[in-house]
């Protein structure tokens, strides 16, 4: 059984709320598909805890913040400057590790049957599946042509399940389960750190065989949209919408 976490976006609330959960419920192994950093306010102790995950890849956040970012918003670039402004003045031994961690995160991940990536099968670092995308038969064949079995990814912050017959499924839609069978389906696990279904609860996937669970964790939010509201380089926006989920 493993947990299968997105998102997290420098909201150490909300992070450490979804790992009490995870732990409460006996799982240790962790995947995270990436975006550790950006936007949030605390992306130095968020990839600390996320330096004990089993497997973490690199999300578009993460390389922006190794780099420059490109295709941002003004909000979502002056964010990643600050981000990286935040990592580069820790000159402590932790601090190299963390230049470290992020610089070595791969952006793929294979199993038997299972691939693991920040945003697409095609694309894994930059590519949003949406759920409006079901109605773009030409993009999402071209997906799934890549895609052996089962594919989890993030990016969008939206939780939900794909199906190779082009129906999206969202977690309220199916009591919060799914099996996974012979169809080919992406998985999108949702997000830890800024939620975008209009629910402002943390979202996370356990796999456990061939069953699926998403969880639905509340955190302390105003704490975090203090945070946001203090940091000049921070958006009072990228606060605001973690109140209603968007």
């Amino acid at each position: 059984m493993r947990a299968i976490i997105s998102d997290i976006h420098g909201n150490l609330e909300a992070l450490e709320a979804v790992l009490a959960d995870i732990d409460a419920l006996g799982i240790r192994e962790i995947y995270c598909l990436g975006d550790i950093i950006g936007y949030g306010p605390n992306p130095c102790e968020c990839v600390d805890r996320i330096m004990n995950c089993k497997l973490t890849l690199l999300g578009n956040h993460d390389q922006a913040a190794l780099f420059d970012p490109e295709g941002f918003n003004a909000q979502a670039e002056r964010a990643i400057f600050w981000t990286r402004k935040q990592l580069e003045n820790d000159r402590s031994p932790q601090g190299e590790r963390r230049w470290e961690f992020l610089g070595e995160l791969p952006r793929v991940h294979r199993e038997p049957k299972l691939l693991f990536v920040h945003g697409s099968a095609r694309n894994p670092l930059n590519e949003y599946v949406f759920p409006e995308d079901i109605y773009n038969q030409k993009k999402m064949e071209k997906i799934f042509v890549m895609v052996d079995h089962f594919c989890f990814q993030g990016h969008t912050h939206i939780p939900g399940v794909f199906t190779e017959q082009l129906n999206f499924l969202a977690p309220e839609e199916i009591n919060n389960t799914f099996t996974l069978g012979t169809e080919k389906v992406l998985v999108n696990v949702g997000s830890v750190g800024q939620p975008r279904n209009h629910d402002p609860r943390s979202s996370y996937v356990i796999l456990d065989g061939d069953q699926l669970s998403f969880r639905q964790v509340e955190y302390d939010i105003k704490t975090t949209v203090a945070k946001i509201y203090a940091i000049s380089d921070l958006d009072n926006f990228l606060g605001d919408r973690l109140l209603d989920g968007r």
